[in-house]
């Protein structure tokens, strides 16, 4: 699996994105309260306790910012999945991550040259900064796992987000989603489709066999689609367009029906998707077609992944 190989360029892309104008405030002890390591790193913890601690390869789950000065905002504060790869300079934030366990929250103070130019991977010190701002990482280390793992649990986290959107959805629109389900298992019955649902309720059929290598969450997938709604309208056609989808899948940028479905096939395969409305895009509407509640077909070609 593929999925963390880009945790360096996803750590590049947050730095661009959210880079500010450089601000200095040196009127404050930035190392109060810190011990040091032998790489050079400054660590201060605020819990910590006797959890796993994460291996190299393991997929880690955390809280993470990163301010230049307490004052520049390089990485807001969010969850990420990243995976841990060995320390790519003495004393950087994976020596940090190195040194949590499951549960523990802590601040790393780094060298900002190194972290700017060998994590980041930009080219030099961009010039709003020096050599004696300070760099600081917040970090709460909420999970880690192997990355053969990670597959299970996002089935699982999907199933738990499926029965709640699906129950909540059935309690505020009791009728919507009877109609919604009705018409979709009589569509069914009526094309004689018996494959059997996934356990989140998805069909898949498939129409032309693959090589047999299936993409994992967080690859880059091509797709080539027809979108149709039950009654046979379509709404959307990448082959119209003369070009395939590029997306990451199974990182909600598609809907949940499309992150389950094309996961299930392999390079070169064929089939068709009948998304139930939970799945698709609810209780919204979804461009002058797809109205809500609305159960979607998509005839998909795996035209590649990497």
């Amino acid at each position: 699996m593929k999925l963390m190989k880009n945790t360096l360029m996803l750590l590049a892309m947050l730095l661009l994105a959210n880079v500010m104008s450089a601000q200095t405030g040196k009127d404050f002890d930035p190392y109060f309260g810190y011990q040091k390591t032998k790489d050079g790193l400054y660590y201060k913890f605020y819990t910590c306790g006797e959890g796993a601690q994460p291996q190299i390869a393991d997929l880690v789950e955390v809280n993470l910012s990163c301010t230049v000065d307490d004052t520049v905002v390089i990485v807001p504060s969010m969850e990420n999945t990243m995976q841990m790869i060995a320390s790519q300079f003495a004393g950087d934030l994976f020596e940090g991550l190195a040194m949590m366990h499951v549960g523990d929250s802590a601040s790393f103070i780094v060298n900002i040259d190194s972290t700017f130019i060998k994590l980041f991977g930009q080219p030099a010190l961009p010039e709003e900064f020096n050599s004696t701002d300070v760099m600081r990482f917040e970090v709460r280390l909420n999970d880690c796992y192997p990355e053969s793992e990670y597959t299970l649990r996002f089935n699982a986290k999907l199933k738990k987000e499926t029965e709640k959107r699906v129950a909540q959805m059935k309690a505020d629109y009791p009728n919507e989603t009877n109609i919604a389900a009705q018409q979709l298992a009589e569509y069914l019955a009526n094309n004689n489709i018996k494959v059997e649902p996934t356990k989140s309720g998805l069909y898949y059929v498939r129409t032309q066999e693959g090589n047999g290598e299936r993409p994992s969450v967080g690859q880059q997938v091509m797709v080539h689609y027809i979108g149709k709604l039950l009654d046979g309208t379509v709404f959307d056609s990448s082959y119209d367009r003369g070009k395939p989808i590029d997306i990451t899948i199974g990182v909600g940028q598609v809907i949940p029906g499309w992150d389950e479905g094309i996961l299930l096939m392999s390079k070169g395969e064929k089939g068709v998707l009948y998304i139930p409305y939970y799945l698709g895009y609810g209780d919204r509407a979804a461009g002058d077609d797809i109205t809500p509640f609305s159960n979607l077909i998509f005839e998909v070609e795996l035209v590649d992944f990497q």
